[in-house]
């Protein structure tokens, strides 16, 4: 979907011309002001045109949230994409005064403001040095390795890393239990080279450092309880600067990690938002349920540590 570059001239079907007159008499906006308002409300009315859309009534919210995507996508930036949004707001509701429109469909569109910044992805050449930054000759090294390629494999939140359980891991069917917002359970795919590290962590560290109050917690610290998310942090930023990594790097990077490399790598979104137990239903509107064996495919088909 392409925006012309110029101010188009406005579908009469709009009715721009008579919201430009309303703002020039009733509300007495300066020639700049209304220019502004002209360009913004044109170039979305011409994009509505391109898809079908007769006149005002047949916009959606849907169609809006495209034509933001769009401005996104040819470089504004987000106060320019608040400008324009503004520009339509005051157009919809001018035309709900009028009764041209029955509703405003600008009404649930958030604003540039609202966005929220996702962390940058490390990349997967990122990724390997950093899971294998720990060295191996130090004690304490596979547990940092397994929190680390698990963290990666799941794609699980620091509060649901820390709180995870020994009970929870099902390594021999490459999955593990996590409770998430709510203490809603559901099922993660977990990786070979995961389940590898996880398992060289059981059997040969985890037991010199359990001193049976960690409630079978699986990660634990040096003096035997559980792994706090300040631990976490710190044992994560260690081998962040051991692998060469110069840049902010915090346990959500690896979650957005996960994410980003499942999509890039064609994951279906549907199966990535069950991993991630996130359904946006604010924006997108999906959340369905997918079976293990669907979630484990697509996982072990897309993700670059999965084999």
């Amino acid at each position: 979907m392409a925006a012309p570059a110029e101010t188009p001239a406005p579908p009469l079907a709009f009715a721009v011309e008579m919201f430009l007159d309303h703002l020039r008499f009733e509300r007495g906006l300066s020639d700049q002001t209304l220019d502004a308002y002209e360009h913004d409300v044109a170039r979305m009315a011409t994009f509505a045109r391109a898809q079908g859309r007769a006149g005002p009534r047949d916009i959606t919210t849907a169609d809006l949230r495209a034509f933001i995507l769009l401005l996104k996508d040819m470089g504004l930036a987000p106060s320019s994409i608040a400008r324009n949004l503004a520009a339509i707001r005051t157009y919809f509701r001018f035309l709900l005064g009028e009764n041209l429109v029955v509703a405003d469909p600008s009404e649930r569109i958030d604003t540039p403001k609202a966005w929220k910044k996702l962390p940058d992805a490390l990349s997967v050449d990122e990724i390997a040095r950093l899971v294998e930054a720990p060295d191996l000759s130090h004690p304490l090294a596979w547990r940092d390795r397994a929190m680390l390629e698990f963290a990666y494999a799941s794609g699980v939140r620091v509060s649901e890393l820390t709180d995870l359980r020994v009970r929870d891991l099902h390594l021999d069917e490459e999955f593990a239990s996590v409770y998430g917002k709510g203490a809603k359970e559901r099922l993660v795919p977990v990786g070979r080279r995961a389940i590898g590290a996880m398992a060289i962590y059981l059997r040969e560290t985890r037991p010199r450092l359990d001193r049976g109050k960690t409630d079978g917690r699986v990660f634990l610290n040096a003096r035997g309880g559980p792994l706090t998310r300040m631990g976490v942090w710190k044992i994560l930023q260690a081998h962040v600067k051991a692998a060469g990594i110069e840049r902010r790097v915090t346990p959500h990077t690896l979650r957005h990690s996960f994410a980003t490399h499942l999509l890039e790598g064609g994951a279906d979104l549907v199966a990535v938002q069950e991993m991630l137990g996130h359904a946006d239903i604010g924006t997108t509107q999906i959340y369905t349920h997918v079976d293990r064996h669907y979630l484990a495919q697509e996982h072990r088909a897309h993700h670059p540590r999965a084999k």
